[in-house]
């Protein structure tokens, strides 16, 4: 699986946020400044074209919904995150986040207990 480039990711994140739905459906959901319908429905043909998405034909629009969970993109984009920046330890990424107080002691004590005591 690729890595998406930020427009692709914005898009996907309207995806996973609506869910099957159309390209006027997905452009309510971006952020200010909207790209144009026209760039929304190209980047949304690339990532069926990838394999992130799937559409069915509905009259003479197409409606898409995701191929791809978000929580199975977020998990390889992550791992490839940690080994490329952090040698693949997941301690000197909570380590980096906590020398430069972008993490509290308390949020690391809420990551503790979520180890300790795994929700299935």
């Amino acid at each position: 699986m690729e890595k998406l480039t930020i427009q692709e990711e914005e898009a996907m994140q309207a995806v996973w946020q609506f869910g099957a739905g159309f390209i006027k459906d997905f452009m309510e959901l971006l952020q200010e400044p909207k790209p144009p319908y026209t760039t929304l429905a190209s980047t949304v043909k690339n990532l069926e074209r990838k394999g992130f998405l799937k559409s069915e034909k509905f009259a003479n629009a197409y409606r898409y919904s995701a191929k791809v969970k978000e929580t199975e993109y977020k998990k390889r984009f992550m791992s490839g995150f940690v080994n490329d920046y952090f040698q693949n330890s997941y301690k000197e990424l909570v380590a980096f986040f906590a020398k430069d107080n972008k993490i509290s002691a308390d949020e690391l004590k809420e990551i503790i207990n979520l180890i300790e005591n795994p929700k299935n």
